[in-house]
């Protein structure tokens, strides 16, 4: 088999053609809109004042009533009330069993508000790709429509070129959003993580006073 006959072959093969890699790349843009309105609404769903909180939680310890204090907490599902509360239910063991309870539950919190954002991360930083890729396949068959038909060359090469183009704009229609989305919720998360960890430190510190 010549090597013309391999190349022609190859062409005519599903994999070379560009089109399935528009309809792939809107298929992700879709699944990274709807990833993005999903964990929109979780954290909507589980935000909370975390100055009032810590006011609650505050005025709770200092009264010496750890059941009003763990109340405070109950009436949130959020990452910070979560992992304080699985270290305020045990005080009676002490401050260092306190703290380790707080770090597990809090990575185990860190997981459910991570969720889904690798995704993000993923797509952000492959769906380049995937265009170029398509813009590559686009371009090949442009000259090879031009090998075929010279006397139509420059239109068929100017419209296969920005079929081909087509792709990488969608590329990067997909990925900037997910880079500004999963930066955003990152941010997001850190927040809830630095709340967190402030009133761990308010537990703590009352747990150590009165040793």
């Amino acid at each position: 088999m010549g090597e013309s006959t391999i190349v022609k072959t190859l062409l005519g093969l599903p994999v070379f053609q560009s089109e399935w890699v528009l309809y792939l790349l809107l298929g992700l843009s879709v699944l990274s809109i709807g990833v993005i309105i999903e964990r929109v609404i979780f954290y909507r769903r589980h935000k909370v004042d975390a100055d009032a909180l810590r006011h609650d939680l505050i005025k709770a310890l200092e009264a010496g009533d750890f059941a009003a204090a763990a109340d405070v907490l109950k009436k949130h599902d959020a990452l910070e009330t979560n992992s304080v509360l699985a270290g305020l239910q045990a005080y009676q063991r002490g401050p260092d069993s306190v703290e380790d309870l707080v770090s597990g539950a809090l990575g185990r919190e860190k997981a459910r508000y991570e969720k889904r954002l690798g995704l993000l991360a993923t797509l952000a930083s492959n769906a380049p790709y995937i265009g170029l890729f398509g813009t590559v396949l686009g371009i090949i068959r442009s000259f090879k429509d031009l090998s075929v038909n010279m006397s139509e060359a420059s239109s068929s090469v100017m419209s296969g070129i920005s079929e081909a183009l087509l792709a990488t704009a969608i590329g990067l229609l997909v990925a900037i959003p997910a880079v500004i989305a999963n930066n955003v919720f990152k941010g997001w998360v850190k927040t809830s993580v630095a709340e967190c960890e402030m009133l761990a430190r308010i537990v703590l510190s009352d747990l150590k006073a009165r040793d």
